[in-house]
């Protein structure tokens, strides 16, 4: 870890520059895909893990109860179909039968049970939030089970798509104890082999898996290089056959390689600033205590810059959890443009005294980093003094779970349905609250769009919760991410969702 200052025209400069690396990496094997990640995956236990590149590496492993096409559109995996009776509180699911787990072990009725009651009660669950409207989960028969809400709950399929509704086999569970995390065994086309932490995940193909048509490769490295510069050194020396999060200005430069294939398409992510408010040390300071102060930073910044200047222009500047252009975007709270006299008039109405110190935890990946350095450049200029504390990812996601720090500039990979982009992070008690935010107001909201199906109603209800929000400011939205990935023009079949999770199906390494 380490503190960062420097001036804007510097900090400009430098942005510039262009860096040249040398690295090596494992020689090409057939049936061999190796695969760059930006950061090292925090843990690979679907019920405990809170990172996507974790959610990248489960894929291959934990297939889910339902995924997501390219076009968004929920589509069946282990279940088939599901069925929702007419007062909402009864969720049916018909699963997949002939399924099997990596150790042998059947999927049926009474593992689904198993791996929702583990994400519901297990004390170390990040899947909480995710299913906390379940009351009850039944094996009515062997590939039969039935959901008993609480209330109704629109957007429990869609919850279904990701880690919530990744199957693990009891039978593993129960004899690895807290050690299952260290080789979690699931249902899907690959199974775990070894992890050397900061370094490799190797997975290899799980012969029994129930479309394993689809699976034509053998094996899967996953490399954690937090330099994009280094995975596209990577990926253009031959070392690796993909790579994820492509810098943006590196974009002419694969265009230009006939040996790579360039994909960039929209995504559900977005990255921001989330403030400490917990009552404790690290929120008793200006920013963490003034709702005008939060404010003031907001309108020191300039997102059309940082996504010019970092970017490229290739991302997409936002003020909400929704980018601007998804259907719940709420456009009563628009983009608000920099105003430095504002923001100096603001501190001096929360009766701050400039400069206000911020400790800023920021992981530790050069794209990320250079948007902390144009933030504090640009925080500067309104009184702010930005003490940038660069960190590894996966500590930093355990630094905010304590509550170690200030400000914390982080991102959410996204979901298809807004709740979980929105209530995680900002809903009273959930995993990935991270600087303690709970108001009724905003509370009462986000579990009233919960209940309904209809988009208009729960736009409105969102546009309460945002309401509330705005006044409170304790997530400072910056951007939404392309997604910007390469991969060897040797890889065919590579198709790319809109949730940016690496799916292996259909993927092929030709000569």
């Amino acid at each position: 870890m380490k503190a960062c200052t420097q001036s804007f025209s510097a900090l400009l400069a430098g942005l510039l520059l262009a860096a040249t690396v040398t690295v090596a990496t494992p020689a090409l094997a057939q049936g061999h895909l190796r695969i760059g990640l930006a950061e090292d995956p925090d843990n690979l236990d679907p019920t405990t893990a809170g990172s996507y590149v974790g959610r990248i590496v489960l894929a291959a492993m934990c297939d889910k109860l339902f995924d997501i096409d390219a076009s968004l559109n929920i589509v069946p995996q282990l279940a088939l179909s599901h069925e929702t009776s007419q007062d909402g509180k009864t969720v049916t699911l018909k699963l997949r039968p002939n399924v099997k787990f990596h150790d042998g072990e059947p999927f049926d009725a009474e593992a689904v049970k198993f791996t929702l009651d583990r994400h519901m009660t297990a004390s170390n669950s990040l899947r909480k939030a995710d299913l906390s409207q379940i009351d009850k989960v039944e094996a009515a028969d062997p590939l039969t089970v039935r959901l008993l809400l609480k209330a109704p709950f629109s957007p429990l399929i869609a919850q279904l798509t990701d880690r919530a509704g990744m199957m693990v086999s009891p039978k593993a569970v129960k004899e690895a104890g807290d050690k299952f995390v260290a080789r979690p065994i699931c249902a899907g086309p690959y199974r775990f082999v070894e992890r050397v932490a900061q370094e490799r995940i190797v997975l290899e193909r799980f012969a029994d898996y129930w479309d394993k048509d689809r699976i034509h490769i053998d094996r899967v490295t996953y490399f954690s290089i937090p330099d994009s510069t280094v995975r596209l050194a990577n990926l253009r020396s031959g070392s690796l056959d993909l790579m994820e999060r492509l810098l943006p200005t590196d974009i002419p430069a694969v265009r230009g390689d006939a040996r790579l294939k360039l994909v960039v398409s929209p995504s559900l992510m977005y990255t921001g600033l989330t403030i400490n408010l917990a009552n404790t040390d690290q929120a008793r300071n200006p920013l963490g205590q003034s709702a005008k102060v939060r404010q003031a930073l907001e309108l020191s910044l300039d997102r059309d810059a940082i996504n010019k200047v970092v970017f490229n222009g290739e991302f997409t500047p936002g003020n909400q959890f929704s980018s601007p252009t998804n259907p719940y975007y709420i456009k009563k709270f628009p983009i608000p443009a920099r105003n430095i006299d504002r923001a100096k008039a603001l501190i001096k109405e929360a009766g701050a005294t400039p400069p206000i110190t911020v400790d800023l935890m920021v992981p530790n990946q050069p794209d990320v980093r250079q948007v902390a350095e144009v933030v504090q450049a640009m925080s500067a200029e309104a009184g702010f003094d930005m003490k940038l504390r660069l960190t590894e990812f996966a500590t930093s996601l355990s630094e905010a779970t304590k509550g170690n720090f200030q400000a914390y500039l982080i991102g959410w990979s996204g979901r298809v349905d807004p709740d979980q982009n929105v209530i995680n992070h900002l809903g009273c008690n959930t995993p990935f609250n991270w600087g303690k935010y709970c108001n009724e107001t905003t509370q009462n909201a986000l579990n009233e769009a919960r209940t309904f199906t209809d988009q208009a109603r729960r736009k409105a209800a969102y546009e309460a919760a945002l309401t509330q929000i705005e006044a409170d400011r304790p997530l400072i939205y910056l951007y939404h991410q392309a997604l910007v990935f390469a991969h060897s023009a040797k890889l065919t079949g590579y198709k790319q969702a809109p949730d940016g999770i690496i799916r292996l199906q259909d993927m092929k390494l030709v000569p």
